[in-house]
């Protein structure tokens, strides 16, 4: 709780984590669920889940139970989150839950931490070192605390470089940084146990960042608005989370606009049909087709489904399939190889 306690006296809200990294807290609107259930259907809590995990909010028995890996984002987002039971913490029926006979049950309407209760996972998240005491000590298991990203006054984003499946993220952050003309200014780096890096930047107060898992470029997470960061001095069950030295006592740096329009991309766009013979624009998407040719192995079908992804999503997916295609043979890949990736990014995407 000290470091939670410190990190709040820079401005920045936390709430206590477990020793697996997801909000230490077990959802107030878990038994409500339950009651409410459909019979044969999956009970779910009143409060939103959030991408990345894949337990539902205040599922858990006991803390730590069914962990997931990896930092969280938080409820209101696209995928489950988690929220881990308070031992003992049961909530007393409400006059008037028990359906009739013949009606059917009605699920609560969704919370985020409106009925003032805690375990809503970052929307507990505060600076008052009062309700940050509260918050510990109604989870005196927590080993850990998440930074919340997106409030005033940083309006925190989180750049998550990941070390796993091969993926070099640091070299893919340079590679970015060089082709769209942008620097990291010094700002808080924190080391991961699994030797993974999360780089703290501050954006702009009228600017929604959100969470993303591998859309910038493979092996690189954002934590933006309603996802979390895990705080330097948390214990996980993989180690201890520590401020790169020299960038502990840093202040968030504004990110670098050529990176923040890359973070809020523009709507989606579906491919217009090509008329019968016309030739595709030579330049279109040639970046995408430079990012695959630079693919070392073991990178090489992560960079190809994301170049093609990024093709589809921009409207010319069918136009730079064969540049894709030659590029990837020249890395190494085969043509069933190559044209099996690609077609699952149409299918991600929805073009196939």
């Amino acid at each position: 709780m000290a470091h939670a306690l410190t990190a709040a006296e820079r401005g920045l809200a936390v709430i206590p984590l477990s020793r697996t990294k997801l909000p230490a807290l077990r959802s107030p609107h878990h038994d409500e669920a339950r009651h409410h259930a459909v019979p044969g259907a999956h009970a779910v809590p009143g409060d939103h889940a959030s991408p990345d995990a894949h337990a539902v909010p205040g599922d858990h028995a006991s803390p730590d139970a069914r962990a997931v890996p990896g930092d969280r984002t938080v409820p209101g987002s696209h995928a489950s989150q988690g929220h881990h039971a308070s031992p003992g913490h049961r909530d007393a029926p409400r006059h008037g839950d028990t359906p009739r006979h013949g009606d059917a049950p009605h699920p609560p309407s969704p919370c985020r931490g409106e009925c003032g209760r805690m375990g809503h996972g970052v929307y507990d998240a505060s600076t008052d070192p009062h309700r940050i005491r509260e918050l510990f000590a109604a989870a005196p298991w927590a080993s850990g605390y998440g930074i919340a990203c997106g409030l005033p006054p940083y309006h925190l984003i989180g750049i998550d470089l990941d070390t796993k499946s091969g993926v070099d993220a640091p070299a893919e952050l340079r590679e970015l940084a060089l082709r769209h003309l942008f620097t990291i200014p010094e700002t808080v780096v924190v080391a991961t146990p699994s030797g993974g890096r999360h780089i703290w930047l501050a954006g702009p107060p009228d600017t929604v960042v959100p969470n993303s898992a591998g859309r910038l470029a493979p092996g690189i997470d954002i934590r933006g608005a309603g996802g979390y960061l895990v705080g330097p001095g948390s214990r996980t069950e993989h180690g201890v989370y520590s401020a790169v030295p020299g960038t502990a006592h840093l202040p968030p740096a504004t990110c670098p606009p050529a990176l923040l329009r890359l973070l809020t991309p523009s709507p989606r766009r579906r491919a217009r049909p090509a008329h019968a013979g016309a030739p595709a624009d030579p330049q279109q998407g040639q970046g995408l087709v430079q990012f695959v040719l630079a693919a070392h192995e073991g990178q090489r079908n992560t960079r190809l489904f994301w170049a093609a992804c990024r093709a589809y999503e921009n409207g010319f997916g069918e136009a730079l399939t064969a540049p894709l295609t030659d590029a990837a043979l020249r890395v190494g890949l085969t043509a069933r190889e190559a044209a099996s990736t690609i077609a699952s990014a149409a299918r991600l995407t929805g073009h196939a």
